[in-house]
């Protein structure tokens, strides 16, 4: 999960960079914003391969690396991304998805936003190494403020990042700015489960949810269910507005992982691994009772006439 546009928080103290994220991991007050935390994380990434930071798409997928890219290929495939289409990226970490969105479809140019400097400058560098400068064209730029024209692009994207957004309602508006009449939205993103049945159950669901959205900057407003979302997608002005849920081809293959995969493991910060051990233990839907993961798309109408 990853880097966009979120609340201003207070600073941390300054620290060495572990104690800092311990100070963020085991305080139950200490909040970070985004652009901090993935700044602090720096290149510790999931995948051998590469530096990606999304929990993988493992429908087929058997290790970490084919699940990132598996992921990042279902939103292009969701987009029809290919050769007429300008892409506006929103979040898009080290740039590792799209230089296989590159590679693989092959769109006009591709446009990234992100706030967190240090993502910015070394995906540049890597973009930049693989001889596609020229194609993707990345910028240190706020998802709810993003400095680029009306009706700019074909397709905006963001994988994984959307929960951070201040708030999510504020990017569809400008999503929806900047797509070309026709032009679409995909969005791999984490929201709120549906809530349980019984009173025990809600409330450990509950707690789940407010401390992932302390720990993780999730504003409140971005504590969506499916039919609120899309009805977000719709009152911004979208048509064809789908909110699928593939969580089921996310946490449990990314929990198995975990358990499986010691080199993934030990590439989780330490104040990661420490609680995650014990989790380790309990089955995935439960660990992950909280959380949907969906694959929202949309398209912007094309007004003719």
């Amino acid at each position: 999960m990853h880097h966009s546009a979120s609340a201003t928080r207070r600073p941390l103290p300054r620290l060495g960079d572990a104690a800092r994220f311990a100070a963020w991991a085991f305080t139950p007050f200490q909040h970070m914003a985004a652009r901090d935390l993935y700044g602090l994380l720096a290149t510790r990434a999931f995948t051998t391969d590469g530096l990606y930071l999304n929990l993988g798409y493992w429908k087929t997928a058997r290790t970490i690396d084919e699940a990132c890219a598996a992921l990042v290929a279902l939103v292009a495939e969701a987009a029809g991304m290919g050769p007429a289409d300008d892409v506006v990226d929103v979040g898009f970490g080290f740039a590792d998805q799209d230089m296989l969105w590159m590679d693989r479809f092959a769109p006009r140019h591709i446009t990234g936003l992100n706030v967190t400097p240090i993502q910015v400058r070394l995906a540049r560098q890597r973009v930049k190494r693989r001889g596609m400068a020229d194609r993707i064209t990345l910028i240190e730029g706020s998802a709810t403020a993003m400095p680029l024209p009306d009706a700019c692009c074909d397709i905006v994207t963001a994988v994984e990042c959307a929960f951070h957004f201040h708030t999510r309602e504020d990017f569809l508006a400008e999503a929806f700015r900047v797509l070309r009449p026709g032009g679409r939205l995909v969005l791999a993103d984490v929201i709120r489960a549906a809530p349980k049945p019984d009173g025990f159950r809600r409330r450990i669901q509950d707690f789940t949810w407010s401390q992932f959205a302390q720990k993780f900057s999730v504003p409140t407003a971005n504590a969506d269910q499916r039919v609120p979302y899309a009805a977000k997608l719709q009152a911004t002005g979208f048509e064809m507005a789908d909110v699928a849920a593939i969580g089921e081809h996310v946490f449990p293959g990314w929990h198995r992982a975990l358990g499986e995969d010691s080199a993934l493991f030990a590439r989780l910060p330490l104040a990661g691994r420490l609680p995650y051990r014990f989790l380790l233990n309990i089955d995935a839907r439960t660990v992950y009772g909280a959380f949907d993961y969906v694959l929202a798309t949309a398209r912007k109408p094309t007004r003719e006439g």
